[in-house]
């Protein structure tokens, strides 16, 4: 059998291939619909969210704690312990102050996504989310930072729920 290649790799489409119908295109109203399964560790761990809390899963193999959680530990292979409970707060471990939103609109004020180690988890996992509450010329690497929860009546189950992640103030 062989194959016929009418264009290289790489190479560009050309208004004649649109116009000629050896592309697909699809005009008007497409309704796409799908379903999503979280699984096991990421469906509690939305489920927790939604009741203002964080949780994590221990691997007895590795001592390691894991967040996001996972049902199997990627480190020494095997199938994590028990579930872990953690507080809502955490250490900023990188952070950017953006003035472009994720969806390239211009900000006058900027948002501040952040790499947030959380308490009580293993180093080198945390979770990213935006910081607020805070000048940006005050964020840094390190600063001590606590979840602001949405209300309860507004939660979903998904990870804004929190709100954002404020700085923790000495003496509060």
């Amino acid at each position: 059998m062989s194959v016929k290649i009418t264009h290289w790799p790489g190479t560009s489409l050309s208004s004649a291939d649109f116009a000629e119908g050896r592309v697909l295109t699809v005009r008007g109203g497409v309704k796409a619909e799908y379903a999503w399964d979280a699984g096991v560790a990421i469906g509690r761990y939305l489920e927790e969210l939604k009741r203002g809390r964080l949780v994590a899963r221990r691997c007895d193999g590795c001592r390691r704690v894991l967040v996001p959680p996972r049902m199997f530990c990627e480190e020494c292979f095997r199938p994590t312990d028990a579930w872990v409970r953690l507080a809502d707060t955490g250490t900023v471990q990188t952070f950017s102050i953006s003035y472009v939103r994720w969806d390239m609109v211009r900000l006058t004020e900027p948002e501040i996504p952040a790499v947030i180690a959380i308490d009580g988890a293993s180093p080198g996992y945390g979770i990213l989310h935006l910081l607020g509450e805070v000048d940006p010329k005050e964020v840094r690497v390190g600063m001590r930072v606590k979840a602001v929860w949405k209300d309860p009546a507004e939660r979903r189950g998904a990870i804004t729920d929190i709100r954002y992640w404020a700085p923790i103030r000495e003496g509060g």
